[in-house]
């Protein structure tokens, strides 16, 4: 069994938590970070893994993605073009007239309170979205 590939019967939570313990670095406690306050703004949140190894989390459509790279944890937005960021987040894929993200390197922070308000404005979009 290659890394992050768990039997048939896993969980998508479940392979985010071997995601986590895989990498076993500052990646890992970023992705745990984010994953939590996405729990704690949205605790009807769907965890998915897509894309052969992306931690998603949905509610009435893809929210954001966790993606986990040599330099840098990616929070990708997939309707963050349509979002408020008064907190100025996003500084990522700001060209695209749909993503957006937020790079997060190595001994940076997030800002909670900004990143729970943004989650929650995401998901009211998709439910304004899902209505009509």
């Amino acid at each position: 069994m290659k890394k992050t590939e768990l039997p048939e019967e896993s969980s998508a939570s479940d392979l985010i938590d071997e995601r986590i313990r895989e990498l076993g670095d500052w990646r890992g406690e970023m992705l745990r970070k984010i994953r939590k306050l996405v729990r704690e703004a949205d605790p009807d949140v769907v965890e998915e893994w897509k894309w052969r190894g992306v931690p998603v989390w949905s509610h009435d459509g893809i929210l954001c993605t966790g993606e986990t790279y040599k330099n840098v944890v990616k929070m990708t937005f997939a309707k963050g073009a349509s979002l408020p960021d008064p907190a100025r987040l996003f500084n990522a894929s700001l060209e695209g007239n749909t993503r957006r993200a937020i790079d997060i390197h190595e001994g940076e922070d997030i800002n909670e309170k900004a990143l729970t308000t943004l989650v929650r404005a995401a998901v009211a979009l998709n439910q304004s979205r899902s209505r009509r």
